[in-house]
């Protein structure tokens, strides 16, 4: 059994190690150690994951409950705990004050426990599971008192990274990117190895558990598996219709739809309809589940298309009304009718038991259109391959017309990576590129807006160390109703507060609309957005379509040789 002040210690150590190849040999080290049973719960925990992405189990603990759980604890009223947050800026940090601190004679930091009382590992992911499926009347009263439990059970080295896990932000800079390595490190496997097994199976503590029991042949075998949806293939930007015909040669041309991206699992006359963030939306969308059964003529399959809402003239409407229809949960059947959906399929990457992820595109596309009916409310996607520039540039012209946004340009032979961004799928929009950067902090507002978040900090994300890098702050582009929609979305996912400042759980994607990139040493990542405006909420899109520091740079670098 490993108790959890072992791993609070492990964590400790990595947190004050400064290089990611040494980090990387200490997480190793640690995944090492730990028992089988324990070692897929330490592997999400490290990268300050409670659950694994594809889960649909949430911890669900923002501010207000962590709050409320360490003033318990500790004697401290709520108010009391709020300061200690705006002096220390960590809920890690506060927890081990707070708690350290006997202000009514309450017993805190249980000391005098034998070493057979300790937390372990399994009973802290325990009380976290029970925390998740508290529901209803008395939830919050119940993940309170579990949380309690913990505090009032843990010990000063363990409090800190209890209280950061229960906000799912660990604070030690360990991302997807260093656990694939150190579970290749600790368990022999190459690190393509357990990346593929990772892209299949989208759980690195499942890979990390296949690797120790089985090794290399273990983690070859790991597959894809109904009902558990892997990251959806993206796609980069085509600088020129030139240059992507150059990279590509004769590419396979498709329109880029106005939509929200949808991952279609059928299994027998059961479908499941994942969302781009892999959040399970199939109760919400009865309509296009049903298409599924009716025309999708297969016993198993996995697909891959865009939900697109159509108006009375057959045009795409706001993207907010797609994603009205994501998120309802009542009076579903009367908003189906009101906001109709059309799904246009444009992938397939598992048929009939048949994993097809290696298949070439043009194959892909074969099997696709042999098992799916075209109808109104569902159809393949229309692809052309040519090299030829006018002819692209028709469908282009087409699909702009139609108000959709622009055309994809893909490698026919290619084949379907999950979670990849690369040159095999690259798209062509008439504007400046926007940005997807995740919401990391906000301020509130000032005047007639002091009771809504006014302002929202933005960031990017570093692959090599898995944090997220800030690049500026966004204040414009909102409506009066957008902020009271913005401050109701982001009150649950608020970590600290410290006076107007704010912040929260990075979870909400922004799309960002800016007039250039600028060096700036203001901010972590070294550049800054110049007039940064909101063009939408992007409640579809994960964590894995933030973009990276790499494509910041390249931008910079491109709109430097413009200048």
């Amino acid at each position: 059994m490993t108790s959890f002040r072992e791993f609070a210690e492990a964590c400790k150590v990595i947190e004050d190690t400064p290089g990611s190849l040494e980090m990387t040999s200490q997480v190793a080290e640690l995944l090492d150690r730990v028992s089988i049973e324990e070692l897929p719960i330490v592997t999400h925990f490290v990268m300050g994951e409670v659950f694994p992405a594809w889960s649909s189990e949430d911890i669900g603990v923002g501010a207000g409950i962590l709050y409320s759980a360490l003033a318990k604890s500790s004697g401290f009223s709520v108010d009391e705990i709020e300061d200690i947050v705006k002096e220390t800026g960590d809920i890690g940090k506060t927890a081990v004050r707070a708690l350290g601190k006997n202000s009514n004679g309450q017993a805190t930091f249980s000391s005098f426990l034998t070493e057979l009382d300790e937390l372990s590992v399994t009973e802290v992911f325990q009380r976290f599971q029970s925390i998740s499926k508290a529901s209803g009347k008395g939830s919050q009263t119940a993940k309170i008192k579990n949380l309690q439990y913990l505090f009032n059970s843990a010990s000063p080295e363990e409090v800190s990274y209890i209280a950061r896990l229960a906000v799912e932000d660990m604070r030690i800079g360990v991302g997807e990117g260093i656990v694939r390595d150190a579970i290749a490190a600790a368990f022999y496997v190459p690190v393509e190895v357990v990346e593929r097994g990772f892209m299949l199976t989208n759980d690195l503590g499942l890979v990390a558990t296949t690797a120790k029991q089985g090794g290399v042949e273990a983690v070859s075998g790991l597959d894809m598996q109904l009902n558990r949806p892997i990251r959806m293939m993206l796609a980069q930007v085509a600088p020129t219709l030139e240059a992507a015909i150059s990279d590509i040669g004769t590419p396979a041309i498709e329109w880029k739809f106005d939509g929200a991206r949808v991952q279609i699992h059928k299994d027998g006359d059961n479908v499941k309809l994942y969302s781009r963030r892999l959040e399970d939306i199939s109760n919400s969308l009865p309509d296009i589940v049903a298409s599924i059964k009716k025309y999708v003529h297969a016993d198993s399959a996995i697909l891959d298309g865009e939900a697109v809402a159509i108006d009375e003239n057959g045009h795409p409407r706001a993207f907010q009304d797609i994603l009205k229809r994501f998120r309802r949960k009542y009076d579903i059947q009367l908003t189906a009718k009101e906001i109709p959906l059309t799904l246009n399929i444009f992938d397939i990457m598992y048929l009939n038991g048949e994993n097809l992820l290696d298949e070439p595109l043009i194959r892909r596309r074969e099997l696709l259109e042999s098992c799916v009916e075209n109808a109104d409310s569902i159809r393949v996607d229309s692809q052309v391959v040519t090299d030829d520039p006018e002819m692209i540039n028709e469908i282009y012209s087409k699909a702009l017309k139609a108000g959709h946004e622009g055309i994809m340009i893909k490698n026919p032979e290619s084949p379907y990576s999950p979670g990849k961004r690369g040159k095999n799928w690259l798209k062509k929009k008439p504007v400046m590129e926007t940005l997807d950067l995740v919401v990391i902090g906000a301020e509130w507002g000032y005047g007639r807006r002091t009771s809504y978040i006014g302002s929202y900090a933005l960031a990017c994300h570093d692959p090599e160390t898995g944090r997220f890098l800030p690049v500026g702050k966004v204040a414009t582009g909102f409506s009066d109703e957008q902020l009271a929609e913005l401050t109701a979305l982001f009150s649950d996912l608020i970590i600290m507060e410290a006076g107007k400042k704010i912040e929260v759980k990075p979870e909400i994607i922004f799309e960002i609309a800016f007039e250039e990139i600028q060096k700036s040493t203001n901010y972590e990542s070294g550049y800054a957005l110049r007039f940064p405006r909101l063009v939408n909420v992007r409640d579809d899109k994960s964590l894995e379509d933030v973009e990276s520091i790499g494509r910041i740079e390249e931008m910079y670098r491109m709109q430097r040789e413009r200048s």
